[in-house]
C-alpha cells in the first residue's frame, strides 16, 4: 500500500465515527495481507470473533479488506439483512475496487463505511440513548 498504516488507520476510525452519528448501527473494518479461503467465509468468521453478532439490534456491519490477495467482502448482521437490499454490499465493493485500483487506499476505505453509513441511516437511525456497542478502531486482529 501506498499510505502509511497509522494514517489509514486514522482516516478509517475519523470515517467510522461520522458515520455512527447518524445511525444506531455499528460498522467496523478488518484489515489483514492475505485470505486463503473465500473473503465472504473469513469475513463471517472475523464477525464472530470481533462479537459483532452481540449488538442489540443485530445491526453490525463488517467491512473486510485481504489487501495483498486482493479479496474484500461486507457483512451485515442479521437485523441488517431484514432492510437492505442484498446489492447494497456489491455496490460499496465496486466503488471500493474502483478507489483501491487507483491507489486510494485510505479513499476507498472512508468511502465505504459512508457510503454504508448512509444505508444503515435509512433503516437505523441515531436515537438519543444510543451508545456505541462496538469500538471504531480498525481492527487487524491475525484470528
Amino acid at each position: 500500500m501506498s499510505i502509511n498504516t497509522l494514517e489509514l488507520h486514522r482516516k478509517v476510525e475519523i470515517a467510522i465515527e461520522e458515520a455512527e452519528r447518524t445511525t444506531s448501527a455499528e460498522v467496523r473494518v478488518h484489515l489483514e495481507e492475505k485470505c486463503s479461503e473465500d473473503p465472504l467465509d473469513r469475513a463471517s468468521y472475523v464477525f464472530e470473533k470481533l462479537e459483532m453478532n452481540k449488538t442489540e439490534a443485530r445491526n453490525g456491519v463488517l467491512i473486510y479488506v485481504a489487501f495483498e490477495d486482493r479479496k474484500l467482502a461486507i457483512i451485515g448482521d442479521v437485523g441488517i439483512h431484514m432492510h437492505v437490499a442484498p446489492n447494497t454490499w456489491e455496490t460499496i465493493k465496486e466503488r471500493m475496487k474502483r478507489d483501491f485500483a487507483s491507489g486510494q487506499y485510505a479513499e476507498g476505505l472512508c468511502n465505504a463505511v459512508a457510503m454504508a453509513g448512509e444505508q444503515l441511516r435509512q433503516h437505523f437511525p441515531y436515537q438519543h440513548d444510543d451508545r456505541n456497542e462496538l469500538s471504531n478502531s480498525v481492527s487487524t486482529h491475525p484470528f
